[in-house]
């Protein structure tokens, strides 16, 4: 047994592995779960960020 067929070995094991990592396994999934994850933090930061301003809004001596 040769480095040559080692290293073929560790090839062909990692094409395995990776193989339902293909970019046509995949699809538009992670973009599409990325920009529905965006669009969450952008309303949980808008909800977040209207009480924070209620609250200024009741004390007066806070800075906005």
């Amino acid at each position: 047994m040769s480095s040559k067929d080692i290293f073929w070995g560790i090839g062909d094991l990692f094409q395995w592995m990776f193989q339902g990592l293909q970019a046509d396994a995949i699809g538009n999934i992670f973009n599409y779960s990325m920009i529905c994850l965006g669009f969450f933090g952008l309303f949980y930061w808008l909800i977040k960020q209207k009480k924070f301003n209620d609250a200024a809004d009741k004390d007066s001596g806070r800075l906005k």
